[in-house]
């Protein structure tokens, strides 16, 4: 979600940019984008393209920048969480 924070993405450039972090494929991508947009947190366009057919692009939502928001916030607290645990710091070492 980040990237399409920052600027509207069709699929595949998505698919893109998150492999070059995660092993992951189109096959996985594309019903997560369904998904978060039949829920309101992006909504899609389509844009001609100079190279084929024209372009779904994805542009986040305020609700998905909110969703975000909260995603992020639950993923400090996790790893807090867990690094505190594997530190010994919740008293059961």
């Amino acid at each position: 979600m980040e990237s399409v924070r920052q600027r509207d993405m069709y699929g595949y450039e998505l698919v893109e940019e998150v492999s070059q972090v995660i092993d992951v494929n189109e096959g996985t991508i594309y019903p997560l984008l369904k998904r978060l947009t039949n829920e309101h947190y992006f909504e899609t366009y389509l844009r001609e393209s100079s190279e084929g057919p024209p372009r779904k692009y994805y542009h986040l939502t305020a609700a998905g920048i909110l969703y975000r928001d909260r995603l992020t916030a639950e993923w400090d607290e996790f790893q807090t969480r867990v690094n505190e645990f594997l530190k010994g710091r919740d008293g059961r070492e």
